[in-house]
C-alpha cells in the first residue's frame, strides 16, 4: 500500500475525498443511525463530495454512541465476506457499568494491521523487541490489552502478557505485581507497553527487587495523561537499572481511533494513516469548524470502515492540529498538537472550575512525594450539602523534608486556586490490596456528583 504519510497534502486529500465519498455511501445503506440523523437534518449525502463538505454534516456526540451503538454498526448483507463478518468487538467507557461495544469485522482488523505498521514505523519499534504487555486483564474486552498484540503481529516483534489487574471471576490467571516484574526480567523485555503509573510503579518494585532489566528500550504508554515530571522518574529508573537512553513514547487514541504516534520524545502525534481517518478541530458548542492551529474539540470521520462507522465523531479532548510537513521527520500528515485536556474532565470544587490534569502535574513534580491520590468529596459525609473539600493522600519517600505538606498545600493552591487538605498514608492504602495496575489518582466522592475517577 501506498506510503500516505509523506504525500503532499493536496494528494492525501485526493485520497480522503474518495475514500469518504465510498464511505458515506455505506453510511447511507445500512447505518441506522446516520440514516436517521441526514433525514432529520434535511442533508442529501450526495452533496458532501470532500473533507470540506464534512462541515455541513451535525457533528456524532460520544453520548449518542452510549445510548444506541448497535445503530452505528453497518449492515450490509451484500459485502464480501471479509467485509461483514465479524472479527472483535472491543468495548470502550460508557456512562454507566456497562461499556459500550464497538464491531471490527475482517477488514477492519486488517487495517489495524496497517495502521499499527504505520505506528511501528513513526516510534521505532523493531522487529527484534520483546513487548511486554502490562495492560490490566479486564471484565469486558478493552482494546488496549486485546490491542497490544495486534501490534506486536504488524511490527514483527515478540509480546507476551504479564495478566495484571484486580481478579475476577473463578479462574486464577491474574499475576501480582512481583511476578510482572519476573516476567519483566525473565524475557528480557526491551519495550514496556502499559498505563504510565503502573509502569512507574513496577519500576519502582524492580528497583526494590534489585531485578535487572536494563534490557528496556523503550517504554510504550497510554491511558492516562503523564506530565514531563512522571516521565522522568520513569527514565531515572530504568537507568537505576542499567538501561542506556531508555525512550518514552506518549501514545494518543482511543479505542474508536486506534493510536497516533510520535516520531520524537515529547512531539506531536502523528496520523499514521490518513487514508483510514480524517480529523477536524470543531467548536464543541456550536460545531463549526476552526483553523487549524486553533484549539478546539477534536472529530474524526472514518473514512475506510465495515463494523462501527462514526462520521465527525466528537472524541473529547481539546487539541489543535498541524497540517505543515513534520520539521523533525518530515511526514505529511497531519499532527494531532497538545497538551490534550479532556473535557469530561473538567470539575468544578468550591465554586472552581479546575483542570484536574494541571493538579496532577504539580503533584508529580514533587520529587519528595512517590504516590498520591486526590479526593474531592463533602466536608461532612452525611451531608450531601456541606461544602467540597479537597483532600490530598500522599505516599512519602523516606527522605522527605519535614515541611513537606506545608510545600503540597501551597503547591496546589498555586494551580488551581483550592486550598487542600493533606494526608499522609501509607502507599498499599493509595493501591488498593497491592495490585491495582493503574493509579487512582483523582476520585470524586460528592454526593451528588457522577463519581469521576481516574
Amino acid at each position: 500500500m501506498e506510503d500516505t504519510q509523506r504525500l503532499p497534502l493536496a494528494d492525501i486529500e485526493k485520497i480522503q475525498n474518495e475514500k469518504l465519498r465510498y464511505m458515506l455511501s455505506l453510511c447511507a445503506r445500512g447505518s441506522t443511525f446516520y440514516q436517521m440523523q441526514w433525514r432529520d437534518a434535511g442533508i442529501d449525502i450526495a452533496d458532501i463530495q470532500t473533507v470540506e463538505d464534512l462541515a455541513k454534516l451535525p457533528l456524532t456526540q460520544k453520548q449518542e454512541l452510549m445510548e444506541a451503538p448497535e445503530d452505528f454498526r453497518l449492515d450490509l448483507p451484500d459485502l464480501p465476506l471479509h467485509e461483514r463478518a465479524l472479527w472483535e468487538v472491543l468495548y470502550t467507557t460508557g456512562s454507566t457499568a456497562d461499556p459500550v461495544p464497538l464491531y471490527s469485522n475482517t477488514y477492519d482488523y486488517h487495517a489495524y494491521l496497517h495502521q499499527s505498521q504505520c505506528v511501528a514505523e513513526i516510534s521505532g519499534i523493531r522487529e527484534t523487541d520483546i513487548i511486554a504487555n502490562l495492560f490490566p486483564l479486564t471484565p469486558a474486552p478493552m482494546g488496549a490489552f486485546v490491542r497490544s498484540a495486534g501490534n506486536a503481529y504488524a511490527a514483527g516483534a515478540t509480546i507476551f502478557a504479564a495478566l495484571p489487574g484486580g481478579a475476577f471471576g473463578p479462574f486464577d490467571v491474574h499475576r501480582s505485581l512481583d511476578q510482572a516484574v519476573d516476567r519483566v526480567e525473565k524475557h528480557r523485555a526491551t519495550i514496556l507497553w502499559g498505563v504510565p503509573s503502573y509502569i512507574r510503579r513496577l519500576l519502582i518494585r524492580a528497583l526494590e527487587l534489585k531485578a535487572d532489566l536494563s534490557s528496556v528500550r523503550m517504554c510504550a504508554i497510554t491511558g492516562e495523561a503523564t506530565s514531563p515530571a512522571l516521565r522522568e522518574d520513569i527514565r531515572r529508573c530504568l537507568r537505576e537499572m542499567g538501561a542506556e537512553q531508555p525512550l518514552i513514547f506518549n501514545r494518543y487514541g482511543s479505542t474508536e481511533l486506534g493510536a497516533f504516534a510520535q516520531c520524537q520524545e515529547e512531539g506531536d502525534w502523528h496520523n499514521p494513516a490518513p487514508e483510514l481517518q480524517y480529523h477536524e478541530i470543531v467548536d464543541p458548542e456550536t460545531g463549526h469548524r476552526l483553523p487549524d492551529g486553533e484549539r478546539g474539540a477534536l472529530a474524526v470521520t472514518h473514512l475506510d470502515k465495515r463494523g462501527t462507522a462514526l462520521i465527525r465523531f466528537v472524541v473529547g479532548d481539546i487539541v489543535s492540529i498541524d497540517r505543515s510537513p513534520c520539521s523533525h521527520c518530515g511526514r505529511t500528515s497531519e499532527r494531532i498538537v497538545g497538551p490534550v485536556v479532556r473535557t469530561k474532565d473538567l470539575i468544578k470544587v468550591k465554586g472552581m472550575l479546575i483542570n484536574p490534569d494541571v493538579l496532577l502535574d504539580v503533584l508529580e513534580s514533587i520529587s519528595s512525594i512517590a504516590e498520591f491520590q486526590v479526593v474531592v468529596q463533602n466536608e461532612n459525609k452525611n451531608d450531601p450539602l456541606s461544602m467540597d473539600e479537597m483532600l490530598i493522600r500522599v505516599a512519602l519517600h523516606e527522605n522527605a523534608p519535614e515541611h513537606i505538606e506545608k510545600e503540597i498545600t501551597q503547591q496546589t493552591h498555586k494551580a488551581v486556586n483550592v486550598t487542600p487538605r493533606v494526608e499522609v498514608t501509607a502507599l498499599e492504602e493509595i493501591y488498593s490490596a497491592g495490585e491495582q495496575t493503574k493509579a487512582v489518582r483523582f476520585v470524586d466522592r460528592r454526593v451528588s456528583a457522577d463519581n469521576a475517577i481516574r
